[in-house]
């Protein structure tokens, strides 16, 4: 139905509660004149005659009596249905549809997620995690988070912290075999390396040499598409990986690892969080967005500063 019907429909209701077109004319903020050719047109579509008016009255015709019986519950119907996405537009509950990384990123999603939900738990959050770069409106995502480049145009997006890849080392694989003193040295240790979960390709570590971000294959002795399980190969001692500072800061700020080769750590990819226009955005949306630039903007969590990784390095 046109959205022109629904407003005449409205102008018709509205003339029988005030018992004059010019009064609900004046109700609906319209001249007299629009109200008129509104029920005029209403008629004309339907095919009936709705009211029977005069200058100083009007009446409902038998047709009009039987589209006035049908039209009040359907009207009002939607009016409750207005206040009712209303309501839960403004309140902080509801569905919450989050798409992130699955590389490195729970460390960095757990402690949001936990403390969002505690402080709404009405809220119900659906989570994706996946390495696929999708699309947000297919994913029909509320917000969703990236590591490299922006997303695509058509969302909002803010970045928030640089992603370092650090070599990393644990103090008990070091004592085993000792600390590669250079890139070359690399092809005499048991290093690991990440395999892309999509297209299952082996990826080259990624190292700054002079400025410059440069591939470097190394020889797997451990492979894997899981960032924890690499991890925790590293942390127990098995062998020497690249790490994101998603999974590196922590572990190195407690001496759980050693950061190796320092002057080659890269820093050129970032975390971006993207979502749609927040006009439109329902309230539990715009908390969790809130939340998001507020424990993420610039965090140190995850960045290790030149002083920290000199003074940690082996």
């Amino acid at each position: 139905m046109p959205v022109s019907d629904l407003r005449a429909i409205e102008t018709f209701i509205k003339a029988i509660e005030l018992g004059s077109i010019r009064r609900a004319a004046a109700a609906q903020g319209v001249s007299p004149q629009a109200a008129s050719q509104a029920l005029a047109g209403l008629e004309q579509r339907l095919g009936v005659r709705l009211l029977h008016r005069t200058t100083r009255s009007l009446a409902l015709t038998t047709e009009g009596q039987q589209f006035l019986d049908a039209a009040q519950p359907a009207l009002a119907a939607l009016e409750r249905a207005g206040d009712r996405v209303r309501n839960v537009k403004d309140a902080i509950a509801g569905p919450l549809r989050i798409v992130a990384p699955k590389y490195s990123f729970l460390p960095v999603l757990w402690p949001l997620l936990d403390e969002f939900c505690g402080r709404h738990p009405d809220v119900e959050p659906d989570i994706k995690l996946d390495d696929r770069i999708g699309s947000w409106v297919e994913d029909r995502t509320d917000v969703g988070f990236r590591i490299g480049q922006p997303p695509e145009d058509g969302v909002s997006v803010r970045r928030l912290f640089a992603m370092q890849l650090i070599v990393c080392a644990s103090p008990a694989y070091l004592a085993r075999h000792g600390a590669p003193q250079n890139i070359e040295q690399l092809a005499a240790h048991r290093c690991s390396t990440f395999r892309h979960p999509g297209s299952e390709r082996v990826l080259p570590w990624l190292l700054k040499v002079d400025g410059e971000v440069t591939s470097v294959d190394v020889r797997p002795a451990l492979s894997s598409n899981d960032a924890q399980l690499e991890t925790q190969a590293v942390l127990s001692g098995h062998v020497i990986g690249l790490l994101s500072g998603l999974s590196a800061a922590a572990p190195i700020r407690a001496g759980r690892l050693v950061p190796l080769l320092t002057q080659h750590v890269t820093d050129h990819m970032s975390v971006h969080v993207y979502y749609g226009s927040r006009a439109a955005q329902p309230s539990r949306v715009r908390a969790f967005i809130d939340l998001t630039i507020e424990r993420l903007l610039d965090a140190p969590d995850y960045v290790l500063s030149p002083q920290e990784l000199a003074e940690k390095s082996g």
